[in-house]
């Protein structure tokens, strides 16, 4: 094992303490910003064999071949959830990112057609959703899939892609270089703390920590929570962060159309979302918007501790 001396046990970004940190401001003097990211995904119904799904999914896309009792439950939210979940975003007139599986848009006409006719802003996913990205891939099959869903997206959204989220939070120890080489401006990827901050790639990529354990998937699918719950949770962190002295903080929630959107959960989802857009001390915005705030009002030189 190679001896790395104090710091972190990884070169991607430095410890800095949450109060030594200088905080970005937010328009309207907002102590919070929120987005919603809404994940539209595609999954393989048979995979490769050396792709490598979540492990916390047990039993799925594995035990057997063709799975397609687990392949026809999340095409639910392809099929059904999404539309529910649309309709409600549309209601609150909340912004959104929509982290999109670059295989998507070829097996699911139509839908990413909806976000972008929204003005919604899209972030590359991945290439689809059982084929993570770790360090078992080989450093060009990695560059190969970055490039690739980056550039499959550009063509489907007439627009440059600037921002990341990883499938499953999948990095190999490579990933952060990849994707600055590969022209990604930001990342949604590292759920270490409560406010953005640089990671030290060259260039240099704003990391906007999303809140993995209020991911519906990560609360409502593997910790089983009482989807009742759910609203509340969402209520009581936002309350927490809003009253803090340190301003400057993100709240990036993730929801999945095959969770939420489900019949039994989406009221669950519903009041949520309700109740954050009745808050006067939150900016609503994207998720590349808050690093683009951040970017020009925090260097990577002067981000303090």
């Amino acid at each position: 094992m190679t001896h790395r001396g104090p710091g972190m046990d990884h070169p991607h970004y430095a410890y800095r303490a949450a109060p030594a940190r200088r905080a970005a401001s937010w328009p309207g003097d907002a102590r919070v910003a929120f987005c919603v990211l809404l994940h539209l995904e595609h999954w393989l119904a048979e995979p490769p064999a050396d792709s490598i799904r979540d492990p916390r999914y047990v039993g799925e896309f594995g035990s057997f071949t063709p799975d397609y009792r687990t392949y026809a439950y999340r095409q639910y939210g392809n099929r059904v959830g999404v539309f529910r979940i649309i309709e409600l975003l549309d209601r609150l007139r909340l912004p959104v990112t929509v982290a999109v599986n670059a295989a998507l848009p070829a097996h699911v006409p139509g839908l990413l057609e909806r976000a972008i006719d929204r003005g919604w802003e899209v972030i590359g996913h991945g290439w689809c959703a059982n084929q993570m990205v770790t360090s078992r891939m080989p450093a060009e099959a990695e560059q190969a899939l970055v490039m690739r869903s980056i550039e499959t997206l550009t063509r489907a959204t007439g627009h440059a892609i600037r921002g990341w989220r990883s499938q499953d939070y999948g990095n190999s120890a490579i990933t952060p270089a990849v994707l600055a080489r590969s022209g990604i401006d930001f990342v949604v990827d590292w759920p270490n703390d409560d406010a953005p901050y640089w990671l030290t790639t060259t260039p240099p990529i704003v990391s906007i920590p999303a809140q993995a354990e209020l991911d519906d998937v990560e609360l409502l699918w593997h910790r089983r929570m009482p989807p009742a719950r759910y609203p509340e949770l969402v209520s009581e962190a936002l309350d927490v962060l809003t009253t803090e002295p340190a301003g400057g903080k993100t709240v990036v929630l993730g929801i999945h159309p095959w969770v939420t959107g489900a019949a039994h959960r989406f009221r669950y989802l519903a009041a949520a979302l309700e109740a954050v857009a009745a808050r006067g001390d939150l900016w609503f915005t994207a998720v590349g918007r808050m690093a683009g705030v951040y970017r020009t009002s925090i260097g990577p030189d002067t981000e303090g501790g």
